[in-house]
């Protein structure tokens, strides 16, 4: 009967969140300490290595990371709040 316990959408991850996100650079690991969503690591260092290989530096890799994060949150806010969000509609 365990068959039925499982979904057939469930992602098992190899290995361990916390070690992964153990052995971010440190500057990235505190940028996402802060964070105002909750970020895998995974998706993080794809990020900011794509911005480092673009010839980017930590600086730009966090300005990346910000942005994406705006851009994500602007882009659900009128999902979760309303169209009229923050401004209640006017």
């Amino acid at each position: 009967m365990t068959r039925n316990l499982r979904s057939p959408h469930a992602r098992w991850r190899k290995g361990s969140p916390m070690l992964r996100h153990d052995r971010l650079p440190p500057a990235l690991r505190r940028w996402l300490i802060h964070a105002a969503l909750p970020w895998s690591a995974q998706s993080a260092l794809r990020l900011w290595q794509r911005t480092l290989r673009e010839g980017g530096n930590e600086t730009a890799a966090l300005a990346r990371l910000a942005a994406a994060e705006r851009a994500t949150l602007r882009r659900e806010a009128a999902q979760v709040w309303g169209n009229g969000y923050p401004l209640g509609g006017s």
